[in-house]
């Protein structure tokens, strides 16, 4: 109501401006008439003849009334060149300021509410650059200026920052229209104010800002370059460092567009993706999933029975599977594709050399105009007092144990809840082992809904894993051949017996040993980037685990577009990374999969939503394959169908989540999912069920009504 009387009283002192005739009295004419008449007031009452005109004027622009330009004028036709120059600058800055006040008050917190992750991009560039984007258009007074202050309002930008800006943006024109003010007596009109030579002068100056920032950038490129000799020639375009999923990607790119890459490896090709991760763990994965269903065939109308197995070939298989994969990532391939693949240690030496130690000892020194950095992560090993004691693996080293065991380890305790501790559990718990998982916080996998974790926690005690949430390692013992994890819970110590501890805590960006350090590049727990994936030197970048902030394999390949783009044709047009989407899932079963907002973090942000829910226990296919568990959550915008986040509980949710992402990135709302054709019996039904849930809870209930009147009186009733 506020707002709504303020909006009343602002258009209500508008109405009355032109209902009063008053804006025939700004005009050239008028005010080429009443000049003498004015100026004699002015001899008579400076002072108040002042005051009276910086009122009138920021009264004007405070509600964007037309006649600045007359105001101005008349500000050089009454006061002269320098005080008419002050009196104007203070009441167009003020003036100005009030409208964007007005603006920020009646419009910003409905607009930043409605199109608030539309407009994030907007509203971090505008707390970052917003000063310097307002510099420039002020200094342009061919845009209108009140629509500066109306639309800037609705942005995060600071008062005092928006008031001094303007004072000092709109100062040259200032300048120019007072001076004009004082020959007032030989314009002819407005236009002759602003001349062609003039209008390529103020143009001219707006770009003054853009090639004052570029070259305060070449300063900043020189000083960060000084202490380093370049090289006069370069023996590659780019030499990429680490050959997982980003540094794949970027190779990949550069070799096609022709440019000479380099791709080093230190290890093993496809990275720990392919070695240690996705890959090993998804085919393992598999086959728990069968034993499991094996174990629970009358659930399909078969005999239930106990698999049989060789825990020997079930890694068999696993190193099958890596060996049919590996051709992929192969350096046989990426040679194929016209890259450079050599083994060994890569370290930088100044920004344009690296050295390669190879693997007989030699070293090769290459010289390249850009590098990538993509040396990935490793798994974070605790500070656990005892560790080194006892026999514990990472998810990285649990493959070439589990490959040397005659058995299955028959106690295995994890530590860590988050996705790779969640899904090594369930399915080692489904190959016989007896499964703790320690996990320091009050639920398992702490970035879903609650609603999630509880799913999670249920799948794995329904398959026999214990679950200690709230509990903090404290050591491990070994004594008398016997070795335990102690944690402290709710109920004071708890001792975890033990024949293999995992530890799945997370995992550390590898940035040692690479010469970062010498050069002087910034590092944190990652390497620190901007939103170009540059670091320190523009011609070095960094990518994947490296980089941050997700470790997702597929977020390390969408990362590698950027920075091998930028790093090849940076000096034209760099590219700001895309974070607006960002998909993940975590293959329990049943598999978790999320894209965008859930209610936790919708609700930490303080985002409106409204949430549609679709049962997956009701959809066809799920019940005829034996799957009718989970759910599809959507949060939407509330009145609207369009999404703002999307979390699966089920049967290929990851595969399911493929149709949200499409949706979001290209804006297409609920409705649009609804009238898609999707196959019967499909799990992907489940997208459109949905829909038609948000479609049913917003159908209009007077339409439907009069509609029901209307099929009445057409039966005759």
């Amino acid at each position: 109501m506020k707002k709504l009387l303020f909006l009343v009283v602002l258009a209500g002192l508008i109405a009355l401006f032109f209902a009063a005739d008053l804006d025939r009295n700004f005009s050239l004419q008028a005010l080429q008439e009443s000049q003498a008449r004015f100026a004699s007031l002015r001899a008579t009452s400076p002072w108040l003849v002042g005051g009276a005109f910086m009122l009138v004027y920021v009264a004007m622009a405070a509600l964007s009334l037309p006649g600045a330009a007359i105001m101005t004028l008349a500000g050089g036709a009454l006061f002269g060149l320098v005080t008419g120059t002050v009196l104007v600058s203070f009441a167009s800055s003020l003036g100005a300021t009030l409208a964007f006040l007005a603006s920020r008050y009646v419009l910003r917190d409905s607009v930043q509410r409605r199109f608030g992750d539309r407009l994030k991009a907007i509203n971090d560039g505008m707390a970052r650059d917003g000063a310097f984007y307002l510099f420039t258009l002020r200094l342009v007074p061919v845009f209108p200026f009140f629509l500066v202050n109306l639309l800037v309002g609705l942005t995060p930008i600071r008062t005092a920052t928006y008031y001094w800006v303007s004072q000092i943006g709109m100062l040259p024109a200032t300048i120019v229209y007072v001076n004009a003010g004082t020959q007032i007596g030989q314009l002819d009109s407005l236009a002759g104010i602003l001349s062609p030579p003039l209008l390529l002068s103020f143009a001219l100056l707006g770009i003054f800002p853009w090639m004052a920032r570029a070259f305060g950038r070449f300063l900043a490129r020189r000083r960060v370059y000084a202490r380093w000799r370049r090289p006069r020639t370069f023996d590659r375009n780019l030499v990429v460092i680490g050959a997982g999923a980003a540094g794949l990607v970027s190779a990949y790119i550069a070799a096609a567009v022709k440019a000479r890459v380099t791709l080093i490896e230190g290890h093993k090709m496809g990275g720990d993706c392919l070695n240690y991760g996705c890959v090993p763990s998804k085919a393992l994965i598999r086959t728990a999933k069968l034993a499991h269903q094996i174990r629970h065939a009358d659930h399909y109308g078969l005999d239930a029975a106990t698999p049989r197995f060789s825990f020997a070939t079930v890694m068999n298989r696993v190193r099958d599977v890596i060996r049919a994969i590996e051709p992929h990532d192969s350096v046989e391939r990426y040679t194929k594709l016209g890259v450079e693949v050599l083994q060994g240690h890569a370290t930088l030496k100044d920004p344009w050399t690296v050295e390669l130690t190879l693997p007989d000892g030699s070293t090769r020194t290459l010289t390249t105009r850009s590098i990538v950095l993509a040396t990935g992560a490793r798994p974070t090993v605790p500070a656990l007092p005892g560790l080194d004691t006892v026999d514990y693996v990472t998810s990285d080293t649990l493959w070439d144990r589990l490959s040397q065991a005659p058995e299955l380890p028959a106690r295995i305790a994890v530590l860590g809840g988050g996705p790779i501790g969640c899904e090594l559990a369930q399915c080692l718990a489904r190959l016989g082992a007896r499964v703790t998982v320690v996990e320091a916080a009050p639920r398992l996998l702490v970035r879903e809904d609650e609603e999630v974790s509880d799913v999670a926690r249920e799948a794995l005690e329904r398959n026999g894993v214990t679950v200690l949430t709230q509990h903090e390692a404290l050591r491990c013992e070994r004594a008398d051949g016997s070795q335990a994890l102690v944690t402290r819970g709710a109920q004071g110590e708890y001792r975890t017996a033990f024949d293999l501890l995992l530890c799945a805590v997370g995992r550390t960006p590898r940035i040692e040993g690479y010469g970062l350090e010498q050069l002087g590049i910034p590092t944190a727990r990652t390497v620190v980037t901007n939103d170009y994936l540059e670091t320190l030197y523009p011609n070095i970048f960094a990518a994947g685990d490296v980089a941050g902030p997700y470790q997702f394999t597929h977020m390390a390949a969408h990362q590698a577009w950027y920075a091998a783009v930028n790093a090849l044709f940076g000096r034209f047009r760099r590219f700001k990374v895309d974070y607006s989407l960002v998909p993940a899932a975590t293959f329990i079963d049943p598999e978790i999969a999320r894209v965008g907002l859930n209610e936790a973090e919708a609700r930490s942000r303080g985002i409106a939503y409204e949430t549609t829910r679709y049962g997956i226990d009701d959809l066809d296919r799920a019940i005829a394959d034996g799957a009718a568990q989970g759910f599809i959550k959507v949060l939407t915008v509330p009145g609207k169908d369009r999404i703002l986040g999307v979390t699966i509980v089920g049967e290929h949710a990851a595969d399911l989540l493929a149709e949200y992402v499409l949706a979001m990135k290209h804006r297409l709302g609920l409705n649009r999912i609804l009238g898609t054709v999707h196959v019967y019996p499909t799990l992907a039904e489940a997208n459109k069920y949905v829909a038609g849930e948000w479609r049913r809870a917003h159908a209009p209930q007077k339409v439907l009504a009069w509609l029901e009147r209307y099929h009445a009186w057409n039966r005759g009733r």
